[in-house]
C-alpha cells in the first residue's frame, strides 16, 4: 500500500508540469497586465499612478466613448450567439437523438461539427467571398452598413461554432436512460410531451453551462472581427468589440497611437467584467439548478 506522504508527492509530481505551464502562460501574464495598468510608462520610466489609467479610460471623451461603444457591441455579439445557437443547437440535438435519422447520425454530427475545427481566417475568407456584392449571393454590402455589419459577423461566428452547443446538448440527451422514456410512453405520453416534460428538465443545467461559456468566449472575442475587417472596426466603429478595442489601444491601429498602459487597463477591465459576471452566475444561478442522477 502506498503511504499517504508518497501519494501526495506522486500527485504533486504529475500536477507540477501542467501547473508550471499554467502559471507561466496564464497567471503571470494576467497579473503582469493588471500591474501595468497602475503605472505610466510614458517617457521611458514607469511611474506609479494608481487608478489614473482607469480614470483616463472612463473620463477621456474619446476613449470613454470607444469603450462603451465596444461594450454595447459586445453585449449584442453575445446575445446574437446565445439566442441563435441555443435553439438551433437544441433542435439539431433533438433530431439526432430522435431515432429518425438512424444510420446517418454520425455523418450529420460530423458535418455539423466540422466548421468548429476550421481556422477563423479561412471562415472569414469564405464568407467574404459568399457575401461579396460583386460576385457573391448578396447584392447588398452587409459588412459595409452600420446596421448589418455586426449581426452579419455574429451569424458567421454562429455558423462556425454551432456544433459546440449541439454536442453538449446531444451528449446530455444521450445520457437520459431509455427506461425513463419507455416508462413515459407506457403512461401515454407522446413525443412532444416526453421531450418538454421529461428530457428538457433533465438537460436544463447544460443551458447554464453553455450560456456562461458563450459569454466568456464572446467577451474574449477578437479573431472573427479581425479576420473580416482587420484592425479597422467596421463602418463608424459598428463592429468594434472589447477585443478589437484592446488591440488598438495596446498595439495602435486605425489612427490610434499605441499606449501599453491604457491597453493593460482595458485588458484588466475586460477580465473584471468576465470575472464578476461569471462569479455572480455561479453564486446566484448555477447552485440553484438541480442535476438529476438517473
Amino acid at each position: 500500500m502506498i503511504r499517504t506522504g508518497t501519494r501526495y508527492r506522486m500527485l504533486a509530481l504529475f500536477v507540477a508540469p501542467a501547473l508550471v505551464v499554467y502559471v507561466a502562460f496564464a497567471v503571470y501574464p494576467l497579473l503582469s497586465s493588471v500591474g501595468m495598468s497602475f503605472f505610466d510608462s510614458g517617457g521611458g520610466e514607469s511611474t506609479f499612478v494608481g487608478f489614473g489609467n482607469y480614470v483616463e479610460l472612463f473620463t477621456n471623451p474619446t476613449t470613454s466613448e470607444r469603450f462603451w461603444n465596444a461594450l454595447v457591441n459586445n453585449v449584442e455579439f453575445f446575445l446574437i450567439h446565445l439566442l441563435v445557437e441555443l435553439p438551433i443547437g437544441l433542435l439539431i440535438a433533438a433530431l439526432l437523438t430522435s431515432g429518425r435519422l438512424r444510420r446517418s447520425v454520425g455523418v450529420y454530427r460530423t458535418l455539423l461539427f466540422i466548421p468548429a475545427t476550421l481556422s477563423v481566417v479561412i471562415v472569414g475568407f469564405l464568407w467574404r467571398l459568399i457575401i461579396n456584392p460583386l460576385w457573391g449571393i448578396v447584392e447588398f454590402p452587409l459588412l459595409g452598413n452600420e446596421a448589418t455589419a455586426l449581426p452579419t459577423i455574429s451569424l458567421m461566428s454562429v455558423w462556425q461554432y454551432l456544433g459546440i452547443p449541439m454536442v453538449f446538448l446531444y451528449t446530455a440527451l444521450l445520457a437520459i436512460p431509455d427506461d425513463v422514456v419507455e416508462a413515459s410512453r407506457i403512461d401515454g405520453a407522446g413525443a412532444w410531451t416526453i421531450f418538454w416534460r421529461i428530457k428538457f428538465p433533465l438537460i436544463a443545467p447544460q443551458f447554464g453551462l453553455i450560456t456562461i461559456l458563450t459569454y466568456i468566449w464572446t467577451f474574449n472575442g477578437f479573431d472573427i472581427v479581425y479576420a473580416l475587417n482587420g484592425s479597422a472596426p467596421g463602418p463608424n466603429y459598428s463592429t468594434d468589440i472589447l477585443g478589437t478595442f484592446f488591440y488598438r489601444s495596446f498595439f495602435g491601429s486605425s489612427g490610434q497611437v499605441a499606449d501599453l498602459d491604457l491597453g493593460a487597463t482595458v485588458a484588466s477591465v475586460i477580465f473584471a467584467i468576465i470575472l464578476v459576471t461569471t462569479a455572480a452566475y455561479f453564486w446566484v444561478l448555477q447552485r440553484r439548478l438541480k442535476t438529476y442522477e438517473l
